[in-house]
């Protein structure tokens, strides 16, 4: 089994896979798991769910708010 967590309010709690029983972080947008095939081996299908992730709008807005952020910072990589 997989167990994905979420912290909410200073507390871990379940993430709850979605109909499709993929995982979908809260806190990456686009980062998505199928759990089923994580658990089974099929490391294709995992990989085609990553890039569906990183394929995704939610995860295009979020590396643009990465960007936005890095430019009020004058351009600096966090270390």
């Amino acid at each position: 089994a997989i167990d994905w967590f979420v912290l909410r309010e200073d507390r871990y709690a379940p993430l709850a896979a979605d109909a499709a029983g993929w995982y979908r972080s809260e806190v990456f947008p686009g980062l998505w798991l199928d759990a089923a095939a994580m658990l089974t081996g099929d490391l294709a299908r995992v990989i085609a769910v990553v890039q569906q992730g990183v394929n995704s709008a939610e995860h295009a807005e979020f590396v643009q708010r990465l960007r936005r952020e890095q430019e009020k910072r004058g351009g600096e990589a966090s270390r």
